[in-house]
């Protein structure tokens, strides 16, 4: 018999693949591309412990207002609350971008409803911001450099090379930069008729019920949009491994001089 003829053993055939196998590896894939894209939109949005030192300062001043209608106390008590974040924060030494963003948005509520001497404008700053980023959010997104990309890709650690190299993580950005854009004018379509014509205690309830849904609701569409799109190219790894190549190179081109007859 010759070998051609010989029965091969289980370890020498061809490797087939399992359909039922494949497809619990690509299941086990993408659960590990939706953890890391929450773990990811967590850092960047910072969870839920950044949803609450966003709401609480509002919360409390619209509380003590709707109490004793005194803008001084309100005001004092939401700054002193958004300092005392950020106290928080740096005494944990944690990283406080999140508690400084709303102690800005604070200060300047403060200044705006002190210069006018209506409550209402305590508000005003922070809707202001919110317009402008979903202006900046569509206008990004029809640019095709979406704003969630730029947002986002630092802490994927694949930088900007979405844009060129990885088209399918592309159009999810752009998608999911349009639904934060769209949800955000959504948001002020509601709020700035209110601030116009509403009263000021009934219209700070309604701008604190609504901080948090329309966040969750984007950062939902963001997470289904990045899990179903490519894995990102992780940029970092792509570069220390040309440097480590480039010293294994080096290494091998000394080692030639060293001995020419090797």
């Amino acid at each position: 018999m010759t070998s051609l003829d010989k029965p091969t053993s289980e370890t020498d055939q061809p490797h087939r693949t399992d359909p039922q196998h494949a497809g619990g590896r690509h299941a086990a894939q993408q659960d590990d591309a939706k953890a890391v894209t929450e773990a990811a939109l967590f850092e960047a949005f910072g969870g839920v412990r950044g949803m609450v030192e966003t709401v609480l300062p509002g919360l409390l001043f619209v509380t003590i207002f709707t109490i004793n209608k005194n803008l001084n106390a309100s005001a004092i008590a939401a700054l002193a609350v958004s300092l005392a974040l950020v106290a928080v924060r740096l005494i944990r030494r944690d990283t406080v971008k999140h508690a400084f963003s709303g102690v800005f948005g604070v200060a300047f509520g403060v200044v705006f409803a002190k210069m006018t001497g209506d409550a209402k404008d305590f508000y005003l700053p922070g809707m202001l911001y919110t317009l402008g980023l979903a202006v900046a959010y569509i206008g990004t997104a029809v640019a095709g450099v979406p704003l969630i990309g730029l947002i986002l890709g630092p802490v994927f650690k694949e930088n900007l090379s979405w844009r060129t190299r990885n088209p399918g993580r592309k159009k999810a950005y752009t998608k999911a930069s349009y639904a934060w854009g769209f949800i955000l004018l959504a948001k002020c379509a509601i709020l700035f008729p209110l601030y116009w014509w509403g009263d000021t205690t009934e219209f700070g309830w309604v701008l604190i019920a609504l901080k948090i849904p329309p966040f969750l609701l984007a950062v939902y569409l963001t997470w289904i949009f990045l899990a179903k799109a490519p894995a990102p190219i992780d940029v970092f790894a792509e570069m220390e491994a040309e440097e480590q190549a480039e010293k294994e190179r080096k290494a091998q081109a000394a080692a030639a001089l060293r001995d020419p007859e090797a």
